[in-house]
């Protein structure tokens, strides 16, 4: 009985990830960290801005699979992107920001306390794919 109960919860927790509504009010918000870093369960990357830069960033975004845009424009200056994990669907969040001279770069998760390096790999794939 005990097993059932588990293999329900689990299963449970899987439908509310893949379910789990992604508010833009508290995702697709300000970048607020002035240095590079890896977090345990994200990373921030600082690139210098060109023209063409921010356009560039999200081809490359949109690119990607199991990626959507959440909230934001290049126009805006700020964009947020949700991709998700190919097995359970876990969301990720990633937003890039021009801030002046600079773009940043902000990957974290929002399920759990790791991300493997995922989001630190992802964003120096991005910047990358400007050289």
């Amino acid at each position: 009985m005990f097993f059932y109960i588990l293999i329900g919860l689990v299963l449970a927790f899987a439908a509310y990830v893949r379910a789990a509504p992604s508010d833009p009010n508290r995702w697709h918000v300000a970048i607020a960290a002035e240095t590079e870093s890896n977090l345990a369960g994200g990373a921030v990357r600082i690139i210098i801005n060109s023209p063409e830069t921010l356009k560039i960033l999200n081809k490359n975004m949109l690119n990607k699979p199991r990626t959507k845009v959440l909230a934001g424009t290049i126009e805006q200056g700020r964009i947020t992107y949700i991709t998700r994990t190919k097995l359970m669907g876990y969301p990720d969040y990633t937003t890039i920001e021009q801030s002046g001279e600079n773009i940043k770069l902000f990957a974290r998760l929002r399920f759990g306390k790791s991300d493997l390096g995922v989001n630190a790999a992802r964003l120096e794939q991005l910047k990358g794919a400007l050289e």
